[in-house]
């Protein structure tokens, strides 16, 4: 117990369980738009399976820690399959599983963002005709529980490389999905309310998606400049919104 009068511990804490709820977030945004999709009465569930979902797979990944650790480990190298001998290609193709999983999860998201967005741009008609022949409630959990197995991917690593002890982990993994099943239903509400945000949203999850894609042969972005442009964007839709509300409302009163 003497954990409990430790500070270290509960910085530790504090700082894992912030970051666990950022790089959740993208996780929201992707079940919020997915289930959006549903009839309304399956929304609120689909929602709150996809966060379970998320936290079992974290909390199993976390337990696989050493199976993790070994996903770094270089096994492929498609340099050598396809008899490249430039050293620098050489290192940008070399291949670990966790390389593997976030190009397939990177590819996923881009595709699926990029579609949603074809069909938001082929109209509400159109939109409804492909939600009806398409949006099941299976397909749309199983497309949830491939993200969440990508998310949770970055999410561990990022908790093994910052706490040693794994009870501080879970704890941070479970206080942080408790935060996102409190909120998912407003952030959910507000994407799907307001089109312009959504369409800011699968914008998100496509640069996302290439973020992904870029890490796995080893292009690293800076996480703080992904931030940045979104908190940037999301300031500018936010003042576009109170702006039209306050057009709205002269136009209401006249």
């Amino acid at each position: 117990m003497e954990w409990i009068s430790d500070p270290q511990i509960w910085i530790s804490l504090l700082t894992l369980t912030v970051l666990e709820v950022v790089l959740g977030i993208d996780n929201i945004v992707f079940i919020s738009i997915l289930s959006g999709k549903l009839p309304a009465e399956q929304q609120k569930k689909a929602r709150q399976l996809g966060l379970i979902l998320a936290l079992v797979t974290r909390v199993l990944l976390l337990f696989s820690i050493k199976w993790i650790m070994s996903l770094t480990e270089p096994f492929i190298n498609l340099a050598t399959t396809f008899g490249i001998d430039n050293p620098d290609w050489s290192r940008y193709l070399e291949l670990s599983g966790r390389d593997l999983i976030l190009f397939i999860g990177g590819l996923f998201l881009i595709y699926k963002s990029t579609t949603e967005i074809h069909h938001k741009m082929d109209g509400p008609h159109d939109e409804q005709k492909v939600i009806k022949k398409s949006a099941t409630f299976m397909s749309t959990i199983f497309q949830i529980l491939v993200l969440d197995i990508v998310f949770s991917l970055d999410s561990v690593i990022t908790a093994v490389g910052m706490v040693d002890q794994i009870g501080v982990m879970v704890a941070a993994v479970i206080i942080a999905v408790l935060i996102m099943l409190l909120s998912a239903e407003q952030i959910s509400k507000f994407v799907n309310d307001y089109p312009s945000v959504k369409m800011l949203a699968l914008s998100f999850l496509l640069l996302i998606g290439v973020s992904l894609t870029a890490e796995a042969f080893d292009q690293h972005i800076p996480k703080g400049y992904i931030y940045f442009a979104m908190a940037f964007s999301v300031l500018v839709e936010f003042l576009n919104i109170k702006s039209e509300k306050k057009h709205l409302q002269k136009q209401s009163d006249k």
